[in-house]
């Protein structure tokens, strides 16, 4: 146990971070940007090393998209408004959610078959396209964003045994189960909002 420990400290770090993270997004607090950076910094390297390579791409983007979501949390809102509130997905959103979803996943599929040795390409990159949507919601501050994290923590979580990354597998279980409450109670602080 304590090898594993040793040759795995830079996942239980990630795993630590992500439990942080979890918090203040469970909290709607605008700190979970920042935790959101250092975050896929760590990530990138545990998913190289076990050749999710989609996984390890999406770590990337996540760094982008925290410094937009920070930016949008921050200045995103209405001059009348404290901070920027939770709402609803528009409607007229879903179309193109669905279509983006779509072809992110095919294209990042078809990458993954054609240039890598990935074991795992449509799983991988299911997960890693619809993190993208569920991380643009996130930063929109949908509440239907909690509800792409549950697909997502759920794959995440079957994915990450079947690799063999055991402390991040536990973090992406413990993610299914906030995920529920959250998206609970951002229903109720959307509702506590007007």
């Amino acid at each position: 146990m304590l090898e594993y420990l040793q040759d795995n400290w830079l996942e239980i770090l990630g795993t630590t971070v992500g439990l942080i993270y979890l918090y203040l997004e469970w909290k709607a607090s605008i700190y979970l940007w920042l935790t959101s950076i250092i975050m896929p910094a760590i990530y990138m390297f545990v998913y190289f090393q076990h050749g999710l390579y989609a996984d390890f791409g999406i770590q990337i983007y996540y760094l982008i998209a925290a410094f937009y979501g920070l930016f949008v949390w921050k200045y995103g809102k209405k001059k009348e408004e404290r901070v920027l509130p939770i709402t609803s997905t528009p409607r007229k959103y879903w179309k193109y959610i669905v279509l983006s979803l779509l072809f992110i996943w095919a294209a990042i599929a078809w990458i993954l078959i054609s240039f890598t040795n990935s074991t795992v390409p449509y799983w991988d990159s299911f997960t890693t396209a619809t993190s993208i949507i569920g991380l643009w919601l996130l930063a929109r501050k949908y509440v239907e964003q909690w509800l792409i994290w549950i697909a997502v923590d759920v794959v995440c979580t079957r994915l990450y045994v079947y690799k063999g990354i055991y402390f991040t597998a536990c973090l992406y279980c413990l993610y299914t189960i906030i995920a529920v409450f959250g998206y609970r109670k951002w229903r109720r602080m959307m509702c506590t909002d007007f």
